[in-house]
């Protein structure tokens, strides 16, 4: 576990708080004692008996039973036998602040993590008339030309990101676009024909998700997947682009795709639970 007593106090998490740390008036010693009861559970460690809590937090016996015991009684907790656990009620505590998150906000941790795992670049756009628009962004080494951030706009026929929002647009929508975006190459690769991206539209659709091979930049390719509402509208995508000279277009598939969709899959979750959570705010 991350939190271990020290000789100076209580290690937790990353903040250090010991017996000479200046507190001011303003400060609840007994509130952040009891926050750190809490932090002492995750996946490593779902269940903890009184001495578990006590030496995890630095805390006395005495003082982690009355943390454990008010948990319990609030409906935070579950006392089995001695072995303490997390209820779902602790879930609350998180819903005020991802009601209030937007859909960047909600992603850039996710996109963080996948990027630490893949070691590619990764961001999530959102479909604005005929592009791409960048909401969030985590790079590692720079692959194009153009320096991409957020605010950046690409036309969404080039785009894996673009391609898995274009897919999910019903057909008359489709023949509108084709009837009036103008196609035109931005390498050798560049799809330009109407029939020709149809088709590949109709290929995303099927499958879940697109593959773009250096046809918006010589070199770069794109893996993208679609971020989904509750109801099952494509309202974002989030990708992985890599270097054509790093990854085979087999290896991208192989390597990058699931964790691109399990990204993908645990934004739509925050992004519900956020949702859903600030519904519940304004009806009750």
């Amino acid at each position: 576990m991350e939190c271990r007593q020290s000789a100076g106090g209580i290690r937790d998490a990353g903040v250090t708080v010991t017996e000479d740390s200046p507190l001011d008036g303003d400060y609840v010693q007994s509130l952040e004692r009891g926050l750190s009861v809490i932090r002492a559970f995750d996946a490593d460690h779902p269940k903890l008996s009184l001495s578990e809590v006590a030496t995890a937090t630095g805390l006395s016996r005495a003082a982690a039973r009355r943390f454990l015991h008010t948990l319990v009684r609030l409906g935070y907790m579950h006392n089995n036998n001695g072995r303490f656990s997390l209820r779902p009620r602790i879930l609350e505590l998180g819903y005020a602040y991802l009601s209030s998150l937007t859909l960047p906000e909600v992603a850039m941790p996710h996109l963080e993590e996948l990027v630490e795992q893949v070691r590619e670049s990764s961001s999530v756009s959102e479909l604005d008339g005929e592009d791409v628009v960048y909401i969030a962004r985590v790079p590692t080494k720079r692959i194009m030309t153009v320096a991409i951030s957020v605010g950046t706009r690409f036309p969404a026929y080039a785009t894996s990101m673009g391609r898995v929002m274009l897919a999910d647009m019903p057909d008359e929508w489709i023949d509108a676009y084709l009837a009036q975006v103008s196609l035109h190459h931005f390498t050798g690769h560049t799809i330009t024909s109407p029939g020709g991206l149809r088709q590949e539209l109709r290929k995303i659709k099927a499958r879940g998700w697109a593959l773009v091979d250096q046809e918006l930049e010589e070199g770069v390719r794109s893996i993208a997947a679609p971020i989904r509402d509750a109801d099952g509208k494509t309202i974002a995508a989030v990708n992985i682009s890599t270097h054509a000279g790093r990854r085979t277009l087999d290896g991208i598939v192989a390597d990058l795709l699931r964790p691109l969709l399990a990204t993908a899959e645990r934004i739509e979750r925050d992004l519900a639970s956020s949702r859903s959570s600030a519904r519940s705010r304004l009806t009750n």
